[in-house]
């Protein structure tokens, strides 16, 4: 005969069964979040990330509306939300708070969040005012290649994780694209800056030593980190593909 198994101190199984919830409930998973009615699926991640999401069409709109206090407020919004990117990241870690709604909702907010900023940096670069001159230095208006440059690598890492995934793959971000992640958001704060400035030049003429060495400086931050987002796009694409072209081969 099988020896009985000794009994769990301080109860049986419904005690065993509650510690266990809680523990999963911790963690975020999917299946406990939808036994408990979907409320553990608001995590503090996922309500960072959706946040994110919404203030995706006023960072779109401000860059339009004259005045530098509009420029200068979406400047605020896109350190907000790029600080945002990295905390629900680390605390979704932190906490086993990881779920799949997370890692759905996650890669929209960023997506978002670039067209969101494009779109004003490609008009007002293209479209100078009698006034305000909006253009980036040495680069003069945003080329339409460069656009097309960083829309078409999200896109197509989005479509390649796809289909890695449906070949039970899972592609982690990279220190390659990591670091093009922050390339990119320096330009694009730099460059919502850059508007802010030319409009408060506008309004208050200034003169003088500074604003000669601030128009040079920013200028110059604003042209390179531009040039290194260009070439940190292409060399991340290039590293992903590469490590994982055993992909294509069915490996």
């Amino acid at each position: 005969m099988d020896r009985p198994r000794p009994v769990p101190r301080g109860g049986g199984g419904p005690r065993r069964r509650r510690v266990r919830y809680l523990e999963d409930g911790e963690q975020g998973g999917l299946e406990d979040a939808e036994l408990g009615g979907g409320l553990m699926r608001w995590t503090l991640p996922n309500i960072l990330t959706l946040a994110r999401i919404c203030l995706t069409p006023v960072l779109a709109l401000l860059p339009f509306i004259q005045g530098y206090w509009p420029k200068v407020i979406a400047f605020l919004i896109f350190l907000a939300a790029s600080a945002s990117d990295v905390v629900d990241g680390y605390v979704a870690r932190r906490r086993n708070q990881v779920s799949e709604l997370g890692q759905l909702l996650d890669p929209i907010a960023d997506k978002l969040l670039l067209f969101a900023t494009l779109i004003p940096i490609f008009w007002l670069t293209r479209h100078p005012t009698i006034l305000v001159d909006y253009r980036i230095p040495w680069w003069g208006s945003f080329p339409v290649w460069v656009a097309l440059l960083l829309v078409g690598r999200e896109l197509l890492m989005t479509a390649f994780r796809f289909f890695a995934k449906r070949r039970g793959v899972v592609i982690p971000a990279m220190g390659a694209g990591k670091l093009k992640a922050v390339v990119q958001n320096a330009f694009i704060g730099a460059t919502l800056f850059w508007f802010a400035w030319k409009d408060a030049l506008a309004t208050h003429p200034w003169a003088g030593w500074f604003r000669n060495f601030w128009d040079q400086f920013h200028g110059a931050v604003v042209a390179l980190t531009l040039a290194g987002a260009i070439l940190l796009t292409v060399y991340s694409l290039v590293v992903y593909l590469y490590r994982y072209r055993a992909i294509f081969r069915g490996g």
